[in-house]
């Protein structure tokens, strides 16, 4: 089989003329125009009053589609805005350029023009070229000669395609940005500074998970990637910062799903002298802030759901949700060790012998509750058995105080009132390293001795959040799979398939 298909031999073979006429990849043109920005400014002008007043432009892009009628063309180019069409007509150009270049132009590649603007006889605002570079041959030719690219796996592993090809996924990752952006003034606006905490750590604590291994030459020492900065960033309340935030990356040596990838992004929030309440409210406040930045309204549809973020988000306890979705359970129930046992054995839940009540109950959410939270929904009162770094309630020593906020079935945040007793936290490390799974064959839970030593000098009254980033830009993009909404999410290496 030949090493290239016909076509791509033929770019190739273009590739060496032009070369050999002196085509060296020019970096010398300089668009002063986006598509969009001519379209806009211009959209009202008609074709008398754009020939009346000449205006002339440069733009650059790649050519999405061409349209070659004898001594004269059409091109569609892309740039980072949108798109625009190219008139070029072969008296406009000496010698053979237009024979040699612009008839020969294949889609794919990137081009620079400058010319007038005008309108077609069908009203669409186009560039009448008077200049027209090649900056880039494209020697590939586009998927499906540019319908569109649908094969799922293509479009992760080769996300430069996916872009060519699929014009809505800009939007997709413009949106992600403009998310970003509104988080920061939001942040801003409430007198929070932003920090950045270590990726690499000597220890990986702040959660439960599986951490990535890697290894320091120098120091002759492993380190892991972070499962969280809970840890550091609260470091830095117990050393004078009373309002802080992160949003970076976190790392777990986990399954991969449409709601999971190893690499996520993260945002925390800790602010001080504030409770799991007070934190609440500022996580309403500040969702119901991206939401109609973002979406222009309050209300929108994720999937077949709408979406409403106008209302009060629902509050319910743990227990009380189980209940409200499971008709065959009583509350009494819920507080009886062997009937907890039977509910989890009905669901058919695999447990670990040194699991408590809490931990079971906890699993039974899990299994019949999540994904039916479809409004957004505070769940509270979870059991301290899976809360290691919150602290107690105050009227009940079994749950803590924490929340999770679950939209559409995915949990999209989690936060709680801070564990500031060092004797307390140290105790829960302990207990929770002596439970921790030795089947898995690595230790899921690390014991910090510097985060005690540090708690001993005094945490304030400290409430924290942490956002599951990637899951809230699915759900204001539309998306169902976290891939969508990452760029370049982890796959398997090809030769490994």
């Amino acid at each position: 089989m030949s090493k290239f298909n016909n076509e791509e031999q033929q770019r190739r073979k273009k590739l060496h003329y032009i070369k050999n006429n002196g085509f060296n990849f020019p970096n010398d043109f300089k668009p002063s125009n986006r598509s969009l920005d001519v379209k806009n400014k211009y959209k009202s002008h008609s074709n008398s009053q754009l020939n009346a007043i000449k205006i002339f432009v440069s733009v650059a892009g790649r050519i999405l589609k061409k349209r070659i009628m004898g001594k004269s063309s059409f091109f569609i180019l892309r740039d980072c805005q949108g798109e625009i069409q190219l008139y070029t007509a072969e008296q406009n150009f000496t010698d053979n350029f237009y024979l040699e270049i612009v008839k020969k132009l294949d889609l794919g590649d990137i081009i620079g023009a400058r010319g007038s603007l005008f309108r077609t006889k069908t009203g669409e605002l186009s560039i009448f070229c008077t200049e027209l570079k090649l900056l880039t041959k494209s020697l590939r030719p586009l998927p499906n000669k540019f319908h569109g690219l649908y094969n799922k796996e293509i479009r992760y592993r080769q996300r430069y395609l996916d872009l060519i090809s699929n014009k809505h996924l800009h939007s997709i990752f413009k949106t992600r940005s403009n998310i970003f952006i509104s988080i920061r003034e939001f942040m801003l606006e409430n007198d929070f500074i932003e920090v950045e905490t270590p990726m690499i750590q000597n220890i990986p604590g702040g959660a439960t998970a599986r951490p990535f291994i890697t290894y320091h030459n120098s120091l002759d020492l492993n380190l892991y990637l972070r499962i969280s900065p809970e840890l550091y960033l609260k470091r830095l309340i117990i050393g004078g910062f009373d309002r802080i935030f992160e949003i970076n990356r976190n790392f777990r040596n986990e399954g991969i799903s449409t709601r999971h990838s190893p690499e996520f992004t993260m945002m925390e929030v800790y602010m001080a002298y504030s409770d799991y309440k007070d934190m609440m409210i500022f996580t309403e406040n500040l969702l119901r802030r991206i939401v109609q930045v973002i979406m222009g309204d309050l209300k929108f549809n994720y999937g077949h759901h709408e979406l409403n973020f106008e209302k009060s988000f629902c509050k319910l306890t743990m227990k009380q949700a189980i209940l409200n979705f499971n008709s065959n359970i009583i509350l009494s129930d819920l507080d009886n060790l062997e009937k907890v046992k039977k509910i989890v054995n009905y669901l058919g839940i695999k447990v670990e012998q040194h699991w408590g009540i809490g931990r079971l109950i906890s699993e039974i959410f899990d299994k019949t509750v999540e994904q039916k939270l479809i409004q957004p929904t505070f769940i509270t009162d979870y059991p301290i058995e899976i809360s290691p770094l919150s602290k107690r309630n105050n009227s009940d020593i079994n749950i803590a105080d924490r929340f999770e906020l679950f939209i559409s079935g995915y949990e999209l945040a989690n936060g709680f009132s801070e564990l500031n007793d060092p004797e307390d936290q140290k105790d829960r490390f302990l207990n929770q390293m002596k439970k921790q799974d030795l089947k898995l064959g690595y230790d899921s839970t690390f014991y910090d001795e510097d985060y005690i030593t540090a708690l001993e000098y005094g945490l304030p009254p400290t409430s924290g959040l942490g956002i599951g980033i990637d899951r809230l830009i699915m759900i204001l993009t539309n998306q169902k799979s976290i891939r969508d909404v990452i760029f370049f999410p982890i796959l398997k290496p090809i030769g490994s398939l």
